[in-house]
């Protein structure tokens, strides 16, 4: 067991292995799967929650109503068949769109409405949307507000995602937050980067840790937490109420799972066998191809194969055979042989 499970820790431990309570959600696992473009698509969030994890949000998904019925954005809130709670992040800079979009989904199925003030790409802060609304709280109090009146009424909580701050001299997540409370905000949760920063450097814990003093609502800890011990050390450092995972659990959807039973247990979980890999990733590449059609789910499941496969013996040559394989059965037949050389009765024969 290490070091920072102190009675502090315990105290704080205690409260973490209780269910988080979301609206009329009880979330057992408080380790999060984060909204990831291209990445928690509907098969994606199946697998992370077949394996273990009870929360996951959708990608983000435009609040333009001219977009709703595209195939990209009808595949990005399609929530069909998914056990609750159903979330759907909603990213835009115009309140009566914001609000629009969040009735819009709620009719659709949606059982939480998460707000993006969080994404750092160009394409989302050159329309004043994503990260880019900190900067402006008028905008930020206009968005919330128009979001949690749409959702009145509905029993449908709303969250959100946010940075730290547009800078390191921008830090305003403590101040935003405590707005969001005050509106009707159900759960806040930070990045601990800002804008500024993209995905690059370490994260810093400290204003997330100033954030969940300054709120009474749930806050999620979320940035650079890629293991069990790590997520410890961060519940520890921020207080928070859960913590959120993302780039780390692409290719290793158990890790959330994992994470939780190091928490609720003290002990490190063995990691899953190539055949316990190799199972979920065929259900879950027949998933994929079913879900975004042959064409584009072959191409789509290059990267979740990639990042499977990432550290396994001859991983880096067989990336070349996925990329030629053109067909849904060519790339899972070249996937299954893969995994074949890991099975129990070849080893013996070496």
């Amino acid at each position: 067991m290490q070091a920072f499970f102190t009675p502090a820790f315990t105290r704080l431990r205690e409260r973490f292995l209780t269910p988080l309570e979301l609206g009329r959600h009880r979330i057992r696992n408080r380790v999060f799967v984060a909204p990831m473009a291209g990445v928690t698509d509907r098969p994606f969030r199946l697998l992370c929650k077949r394996l273990g994890a009870d929360y996951a949000v959708g990608e983000m998904a435009a609040s333009n109503a001219l977009l709703w019925a595209t195939e990209k954005t009808s595949r990005r809130i399609n929530h069909d068949g998914e056990p609750s709670p159903k979330a759907v992040q909603i990213a835009g800079a115009d309140p009566d769109m914001m609000g629009q979009a969040a009735r819009f989904n709620i009719d659709r199925g949606a059982e939480v409405i998460d707000i993006n003030m969080g994404c750092p790409a160009k394409k989302v802060c050159h329309k004043a949307a994503g990260s880019a609304l900190m900067r402006d709280e008028a905008l930020v109090r206009a968005i919330l507000e128009s979001v949690v009146r749409a959702a009145e009424g509905t029993g449908v909580p709303v969250t959100l995602k946010m940075r730290t701050g547009w800078s390191a001299a921008e830090r305003n997540a403590v101040q935003l937050a405590q707005m969001a409370e005050s509106i009707g905000v159900a759960m806040v949760t930070v990045h601990g980067r800002t804008r500024e920063d993209k995905y690059m450097g370490a994260a810093e814990y400290d204003t997330i840790a100033a954030v969940k003093q300054a709120v009474g609502i749930p806050v999620v800890a979320n940035g650079d937490i890629d293991s069990a011990q790590k997520a410890a050390e961060v519940l520890a450092i921020t207080g928070a109420d859960a913590v959120m995972i993302g780039r780390a659990g692409q290719g290793n959807p158990s890790l959330y799972a994992s994470v939780y039973h190091y928490l609720r247990t003290g002990e490190l979980r063995a990691p899953p066998s190539e055949e316990q890999i190799a199972g979920w990733l065929h259900e879950h590449l027949l998933d994929h191809y079913a879900f975004h059609g042959e064409y584009s789910g072959v191409r789509s499941a290059r990267k979740h194969i990639g990042w499977t496969l990432r550290g396994l013996p001859g991983a880096k040559v067989f990336r070349e055979r996925i990329h030629a394989a053109q067909t849904a059965e060519a790339q899972l037949h070249a996937v299954d042989e893969f995994f074949a050389q890991f099975s129990q009765p070849q080893r013996q024969a070496a």
